[in-house]
């Protein structure tokens, strides 16, 4: 790798099932391997889906102060601050409208359209911890009076025999202007965000703020939506628990899963820290 390998690099780290364990939590030895990063001068940034009300508590954790990219791209921003480089990216909120009228009619059980500082969902719901809102004031129902904003992500809970039926409806109605994804894991929660954001978009982004070559980027995620991500980097490295349609891409794969210090381990290896 040579000494060249030793410029200063951007890493770009995804947060579920890469940077966090499966509690969510960060482990102190990958709390303490990040800051160990930036103080040898690389940048550490996060890229992740996660809206910014439930990522900005693992930022701050991590003491970074480097841009955040949240909603799979949509929204890059400087946490705590007003910065005018900060993006958006949206969708018309009369898809999330035409969506909570439909949703009976479609089988979607609850839907959530967000922004940066803005959360609504048509009701509450205890399913996943956090992500939906397990409680909501009449201000943050999903409906015209409080839906004032172009949404940067919606998130809908479906009924699982009528999944790939609503896909097809959507992509046919809405196809022009949204990208439909699925989530992995238990649920049948689909996503939907602006048409071709992705978070490769993030990582071009924060590739020209810090003027920072894409082969000088590294990349870690484990999930369908750090495709472009992992492509994007000089090195796309995928965790030891990610999808084997990833680890097909990656350039590199850690040794050990994100409940054993898999991103910790590897960037010590990588970047020589220890």
């Amino acid at each position: 790798m040579g000494d060249d390998f030793m410029k200063r690099k951007l890493i770009t780290i995804d947060l579920d099932g890469t940077t966090l364990n499966s509690e969510s939590k960060i482990s102190p030895k990958t709390k303490q391997t990040l800051q160990k990063v930036g103080q040898a001068g690389h940048i550490v940034s996060i890229v992740t889906g996660r809206p910014y009300r439930i990522s900005k508590h693992i930022y701050d954790e991590l003491g970074i102060k480097t841009p955040l990219i949240n909603f799979n791209g949509a929204l890059g921003h400087l946490p705590h601050q007003s910065w005018d480089k900060e993006y958006s990216k949206t969708f018309s909120k009369k898809i999330a409208l035409d969506l909570v009228s439909a949703k009976d009619e479609l089988g979607i059980k609850l839907i959530t359209a967000e922004g940066k500082n803005y959360a609504l969902a048509d009701k509450a719901s205890e399913i996943i911890k956090d992500f939906f809102p397990s409680s909501l004031k009449s201000t943050e129902i999903l409906n015209k009076i409080n839906l004032q904003q172009d949404p940067s992500a919606m998130t809908m809970l479906v009924d699982e025999n009528k999944k790939s039926e609503i896909i097809t409806s959507l992509e046919n109605t809405f196809g022009d202007t949204i990208n439909v994804s699925v989530w992995g894991g238990e649920h049948p929660i689909l996503e939907l965000s602006p048409k071709g954001v992705s978070k490769a978009d993030g990582l071009e982004f924060l590739s020209n703020i810090y003027d920072i070559n894409r082969e000088d980027i590294i990349a870690f995620g484990d999930e369908q939506n750090d495709e472009t991500m992992i492509e994007y980097a000089g090195l796309g490295i995928v965790m030891q628990n990610g999808t084997d349609k990833l680890k097909s891409i990656a350039d590199d794969i850690t040794e050990f899963d994100n409940n054993h210090d898999g991103l910790a381990k590897h960037l010590e290896k990588i970047l020589k820290l220890d």
